[in-house]
């Protein structure tokens, strides 16, 4: 039996009992990608997989033949899933956006190592393979994956797969690189980086100016505490979703991987806090939007305010222990619109000021 033989054997077992693809490579200590790369070529398990050309751009765009499909997004603790068209792909270098009606995504191609065409044979024998677009970095994180559904024209899907198909190509992955250290907060200019910070003129300013003062993005948030930031329980993020839902007031959703932010616009309506396999998930289960985060994962919540053009907005973001950036909620706007009243009358429910002095 090869290396790779029993990587398929060991990986059809963890999935067997019940681990989805990402936790079943972990169980058996390979990246996902890996796991993936490793059912290229001829064998007999029901999961195949077959390398895509590096065409990343125009293998976004060739889906909107497609219908409505399902993109999913995920960091280690939030899965971000919204049902709709692949409409408006462009790019600019290897920066790229989607801004269809339902699919919005802001991708970053300079992290896109690998794709596969994967198909999987379902459990029922009268279920059809189940299909999918995924796509790596360079150490097997999923970036980004796409799944042919009910609704989805099945043969566009299929035509997809098969046109950019490169079953030559055989990617590696290496090891993940750790995060950076921050810098030490004396190492920084903290009263130059909150002057830039009060004049930033729209919130996509706010990257660079991090960047600029290499100031890490938890550290930038503790540096403005008091000025633009405070501090929020954990469970500002349950509140402000239930809170939502109940109001029906819309929101933005952003979570992110290393290669795509995946953002929902709108209501949420089917909040419901379930514990699976021993873990506390959080989980928003609407038609064409399902969110599902690890609220035992958020270790601080942070209230943010950027100045803009448009006035001041308010972002709730929640990061891990790792201060890795798990989610972050906006309300629902259109440039060159104010902030709307009742995202910060949401806001202020779910992360009052009085609560900020307890979070810290």
């Amino acid at each position: 039996m090869t290396p790779s033989d029993t990587l398929r054997t060991r990986f059809a077992q963890a999935r067997a009992s019940g681990l989805r693809a990402r936790n079943a490579a972990e169980a058996i200590g390979v990246s996902e990608g890996q796991a993936i790369a490793a059912h290229a070529g001829p064998h007999d398990q029901p999961l195949r997989a077959v390398p895509l050309r590096t065409e990343w751009l125009a293998i976004l765009q060739a889906l909107e033949s497609c219908g409505p499909v399902m993109a999913l997004t995920r960091n280690e603790s939030t899965v971000h899933e919204k049902t709709g068209v692949y409409r408006n792909l462009s790019a600019t270098g290897p920066v790229g956006l989607a801004v269809g009606e339902d699919i919005d995504l802001r991708l970053f191609f300079m992290h896109w190592h690998a794709g596969f065409a994967v198909t999987e044979v379902a459990v029922g024998a009268a279920a059809p393979a189940a299909l999918s677009l995924q796509f790596y970095d360079a150490a097997g994180l999923a970036v980004h994956k796409v799944f042919c559904k009910s609704a989805s024209d099945r043969p566009a899907f299929e035509a997809v797969m098969q046109r950019f198909a490169a079953p030559e190509l055989q990617p590696t992955f290496g090891l993940r690189k750790p995060r950076p250290a921050p810098l030490p907060d004396g190492a920084i200019d903290a009263a130059a980086f909150i002057d830039a910070w009060g004049a930033m003129q729209d919130t996509h300013d706010f990257f660079g100016l991090l960047q600029q003062h290499k100031v890490e993005r938890q550290q930038g948030l503790r540096l403005a505490q008091g000025r633009f930031t405070r501090r929020a329980p954990a469970s500002a993020v349950r509140t402000l979703l239930q809170e939502a839902s109940r109001g029906g007031e819309p929101i933005m959703v952003f979570v992110g991987s290393p290669g795509c932010i995946q953002i929902h616009t709108g209501p949420v309506r089917r909040v419901e806090p379930r514990e699976i396999a021993g873990q506390p998930w959080l989980n928003v289960l609407d038609p064409g939007f399902n969110l599902h985060l690890r609220e035992d994962a958020i270790a601080q919540v942070w209230v943010v305010c950027k100045p803009t053009t448009d006035g001041t907005v308010t972002s709730l973001e929640a990061f891990d222990q790792e201060g890795e950036l798990i989610a972050m909620f906006f309300g629902a706007r259109k440039p060159g619109e104010a902030e709307r009243d009742d995202w910060r009358a949401l806001v202020a429910k779910a992360a009052p000021e009085s609560a900020a002095a307890e979070a810290a």
